[in-house]
């Protein structure tokens, strides 16, 4: 049943998100569901190409950070494959974009920031879920590969020479 609403409803409703989130500019859809939302564009890893992504994230100490959940699919997202081959992102927060750098948590990170992304993305995971903290927890049951949390930290704008 999870795939078959994954299909029919949740990849529409994502791509719709992206579409009016990049026609809009970042005025409308810096948010999903509550959540705040961001765009990011990795490079594919076989093609080149730009591969622009709707993601719900949260912010710890400056890095934005999100999660390669793949709505708990037991295969990763392939934007998750693309910033391991190239680590260099853009990234849209609302109106603004800017040039990332993007990495997977390592297991202290991970431990670190799992509740953090959790508890920013809850939705009604607890209502319907005994004993998990929010929707992550969710997909995380429903694989046997532990899903990764990716940091993606914003470049700094370089002073000019007084």
């Amino acid at each position: 049943m999870d795939g078959i609403f994954t299909t029919r409803f949740v990849g529409p409703y994502l791509r719709f998100h992206k579409y009016i989130y990049e026609k809009s500019d970042g005025r409308v859809g810096k948010h999903s569901n509550r959540v705040p939302a961001l765009l990011l564009t990795t490079t594919g890893r076989r093609s080149g190409q730009a591969r622009t992504h709707g993601l719900t994230y949260c912010r710890d100490r400056g890095d934005l950070i999100v999660v390669a959940s793949n709505g708990g699919s037991d295969r990763p997202p392939a934007w998750l494959l693309n910033l391991q081959a190239d680590p260099q992102v853009t990234v849209r927060v609302g109106r603004r974009v800017m040039p990332a750098i993007a990495s997977v948590a390592g297991p202290e990170e991970h431990a670190a920031l799992w509740p953090l992304v959790n508890r920013t993305n809850r939705g009604m995971s607890r209502l319907f879920h005994p004993g998990v903290s929010g929707r992550y927890d969710v997909y995380q049951r429903n694989t046997t590969r532990r899903i990764s949390v990716v940091i993606i930290t914003p470049e700094r704008p370089s002073r000019a020479p007084a």
